[in-house]
């Protein structure tokens, strides 16, 4: 099958643990890899963001990246690129007519609206996954929302014209079926992990004799890393390694890191605070390896990567019953769930894991199991083509509605 993979401003080539980089890049990046390894030809569709890039790179990895001029060439947040998504259009139009593609794959609305423009005028096959809905609490920045703005119309046109829609994880099925999309014409598939990098064997980093817990992500006040910090006041014999945010020498500039670090003083425990910032992606098995417990309290998150990551190293995951998390952890099987924003939960489920060894190691091996069986990315690719079967007409859903992929 020849695919179209639409991301305009995650480009699969960006390297994890910059600025720029996040889970939506890794998400990409292993998916147009992984499918590329099942046979069929990955075409990764980005917008052009430095002057100096190439206009076609193969990535070596399976796929080949095709940069886009559109807007100008400079990095741009996601929110920005609306102006330029009819030039977007008109060069996947452009493209599509000479080399059509059998099907193509958006990611998130922003890439889903030009994807969508591109198709009306080609006929190319369509399907959408929004990674965040503009229905969710709070925006990929971590803004607060209150209300669906035009954003959110947007999403609900594109979901109701592609030809099949990818959910994230179960809530995100819900939320669009609430919006008006069929259920039958929605597929649940969460991101991945690669489980042969992510294991428990191998390099773990020195810990300090404390016990150890590790977050990471993006440094945005929807992550809940002030959630972890206030309750690392009531474990006194615990560090709390956060892994995320600019490189570390640009860390005393940046906004949200200063906030958590005042916010750390403020609780008495900027001691046992650690800021890395930026962490390459090859580190990263080895931090997650060295945790006692991994804390993802993000007030929301469309899959879950870190915990999926922690997951597969073995190592217990305590979560946010919110978003993705909900699915990728299996409460009191794989680690422990607590409410978004809870610090006496939080502390609560940290207390018992840490008192509990065998438990937290049960869940450790769970976790691994659950790994291996869902969400390793050859499993998620095979679920991904299957969808893409369906929005094709080639195979016809089960009595559900839905693809056999799911999120358990």
């Amino acid at each position: 099958m020849k695919l179209a993979m639409v991301s305009g401003h995650a480009s699969p080539l960006t390297v994890s643990g910059s600025v720029e980089g996040g889970g939506q890049h890794v998400h990409v990046a292993e998916l147009a890899s992984a499918l590329g390894r099942c046979g069929h030809e990955v075409i990764v569709y980005v917008r052009r963001a430095d002057r100096e890039v190439s206009s076609v790179v193969d990535s070596g990895q399976g796929y080949r990246v095709v940069h886009v001029p559109a807007g100008p060439a400079r990095p741009l947040a996601s929110e920005e690129l609306l102006p330029f998504l009819g030039e977007f259009a008109a060069f996947l139009a452009e493209r599509w007519v000479k080399q059509p593609p059998d099907l193509a794959h958006a990611q998130f609305w922003t890439s889903g609206l030009a994807t969508q423009l591109a198709a009306r005028r080609t006929g190319t096959p369509t399907v959408q996954s929004f990674r965040a809905l503009d229905s969710v609490p709070c925006d990929p920045q971590g803004n607060a929302k209150t209300t669906l703005g035009e954003r959110g119309r947007i999403e609900r046109i594109i979901a109701r014209n592609a030809n099949r829609v990818i959910a994230r994880s179960t809530e995100e099925f819900f939320r669009l079926a609430e919006q008006g999309c069929p259920r039958s014409r929605i597929s649940v598939i969460p991101s991945g992990v690669n489980v042969e990098r992510f294991t428990p064997e191998g390099r773990c980093e020195s810990g300090t004799g404390r016990r150890r817990i590790v977050a990471a992500g993006r440094l945005v006040p929807r992550k809940g890393f002030t959630t972890a910090i206030s309750a690392l006041a009531h474990l006194p014999d615990s560090e709390l390694i956060i892994a995320g945010g600019p490189d570390r020498g640009a860390l005393p500039r940046d906004q949200e890191a200063q906030r958590l670090r005042a916010y750390a003083e403020e609780h008495e425990v900027a001691d046992r605070v650690h800021l890395l910032g930026s962490v390459p992606r090859e580190r990263i098995p080895a931090l997650l390896r060295s945790a006692d417990a991994v804390v993802c309290a993000s007030q929301y998150e469309s899959c879950g990567m870190v915990a999926l990551e922690a997951m597969a190293c073995g190592v217990p995951v305590v979560a946010s019953a919110a978003g993705g998390l909900a699915d990728t952890v299996v409460d009191r099987v794989t680690g422990l769930l607590v409410r978004p924003s809870d610090t006496a939960a939080l502390v609560h489920a940290l207390r018992e894991l840490f008192s509990k060894p065998e438990l937290a190691k049960g869940y450790g091996i769970a976790g691994r199991d659950r790994a291996l069986a869902r969400y390793g990315w050859e499993r998620i690719a095979a679920d991904t083509a299957r969808a893409y079967a369906v929005a094709l007409g080639e195979v016809q859903t089960d009595s559900g509605g839905t693809p056999s992929a799911s999120p358990g």
